[in-house]
């Protein structure tokens, strides 16, 4: 992972009129990892385009290197190159440090258990205690020699594994999309069929939708009914192939809540309701908010209004649920989100943070098993924990906007996914008088 140098501590979010602008966020981090491991593991070369360069990309491409796949950078036209292995990594041991990045820890485990060799795969402190016992238990069942060292099953984890035997697996939904994302792409590197049985609420859907889709651009096809069962056809491999990587629609959502807070006019380029990813469903709660939201091909634009506050199920897109937080304090009335209990076990917990951080502003907040309950009040500048999650940072940036005195404490943990972000943040403009 790159050092990008000494951390800015605190940075004041400067005021502004209502904006207009026309941005194009970075790489989506989440396609960018999905690519990587399915181009990493196999056979050929791929060309990613449009790949993010962020702490969560570094970290899985450090991790390929490691194992021994060829894997070429150019960042100046947000390019990778990757060899890939075929499915038998160069390296056939190796410790792999993977910082707090959920997709890089549970997919490499999830296709390294399908692989042969012996790896310890560890973060930072947090990651150790972020849950993994589920993706474990499931690989195990399917043949692998896989534990987490920590109580509960969380990382460090081992592998020590001869492969995947193939066959029948369940998983719970209700913990991370990660997981069962994991095992489907591990599952066509197994030595028979695989099937897998959700049980349980499924939360973030979309991101399942996407790694299938992310797999059958390279070559493997899942037969999936209603996102309860999978089969996935084995053995199989992944084939090289030129892959573009979407904006990133969770970032995005940043842009589409400026546009709402500041009463201006936010065009994003590269999204659209065709989109992979579902964060962009982000602007139909603007939309129910007041705002109007014009969908174009390739491009989707949220015109700022005066806002309500809304009650809304965020499972679907639980990235966003910090955005609409942020949102919510300029709203006429409560907003109520739930359907999110599972971001509770996200890079710091998203509930209880995000409701003491709110209440620093001036909202009154109820924390719900499932989410919140924000109830605006006077919204006042204050200086705001980040709690090393960059969609902390990057969501509460919004208040300061139309806020003064807005100071946002660590704002370099937005590296994770963003790293320009307060760059892009600065360089919208206000729209003429």
């Amino acid at each position: 992972m790159e050092n990008r140098g000494a951390v800015t501590q605190q940075l004041e979010v400067p005021t502004t009129g209502p904006l207009l602008a026309d941005v194009r966020p970075p790489g989506s981090k989440s396609i960018t990892n999905r690519a990587l491991i399915c181009a990493g593991f196999g056979a050929g070369t791929s060309t990613l385009s449009g790949a993010l360069d962020s702490e969560d990309t570094q970290v899985m491409v450090a991790a390929l290197r490691q194992l021994g796949v060829d894997v070429q950078w150019d960042r100046a036209s947000e390019t990778l190159r990757v060899r890939g292995c075929g499915g038998k990594p160069p390296e056939a041991r190796a410790d792999l440090l993977l910082a707090n990045s959920g997709t890089s820890i549970r997919f490499l485990t999830a296709m390294l258990a399908a692989c042969h060799g012996t790896y310890r795969l560890d973060g930072v402190p947090r990651m150790r205690q972020r849950p993994i016992a589920d993706l474990l238990a499931a690989l195990t069942a399917l043949g692998a020699d896989v534990r987490g060292e920590q109580p509960g099953g969380c990382p460090p984890v081992l592998v020590a594994s001869s492969g995947l035997r193939g066959g029948d697996v369940t998983i719970r939904g209700d913990i991370s999309s990660q997981f069962l994302s994991g095992l489907l792409l591990a599952a066509p590197y197994a030595r028979g069929e695989v099937a897998i049985h959700v049980y349980g609420t499924l939360v973030s859907q979309p991101y399942v939708r996407m790694t299938l889709a992310v797999m059958r651009q390279f070559g493997v096809d899942v037969n999936e009914d209603s996102l309860r069962q999978f089969r996935i056809p084995a053995p199989a491999v992944y084939r090289g192939c030129h892959y573009t990587i979407e904006p990133d629609a969770s970032a995005a959502s940043y842009f589409w809540g400026a546009a709402a807070v500041t009463g201006g006019q936010v065009t994003v380029q590269g999204l659209d309701r065709q989109s992979l990813q579902g964060d962009v469903a982000f602007c139909d709660c603007l939309e129910r908010m007041g705002c109007r939201v014009d969908w174009q091909a390739g491009r989707t634009t949220v015109h700022g209004a005066p806002l309500r506050g809304i009650e809304v199920d965020m499972n679907a897109i639980s990235d966003t649920v910090q955005t609409l937080a942020a949102v919510a304090l300029f709203a006429e009335g409560p907003t109520t989100i739930r359907g999110v209990a599972h971001i509770r076990h996200k890079e710091t917990d998203r509930i209880a943070d995000l409701a003491r951080e709110l209440r620093k502003l001036g909202a009154g907040v109820e924390e719900l098993a499932d989410g919140l309950r924000i109830v605006p009040g006077q919204v006042r500048g204050a200086v705001l924990d980040t709690y090393q999650d960059h969609r902390m940072a990057m969501s509460l940036a919004l208040v300061g906007l139309r806020v003064p005195g807005v100071v946002i404490n660590d704002p370099g943990c937005t590296a994770k996914t963003y790293p320009r972000f307060f760059d892009d943040l600065r360089s919208l403009r206000e729209r003429p008088a």
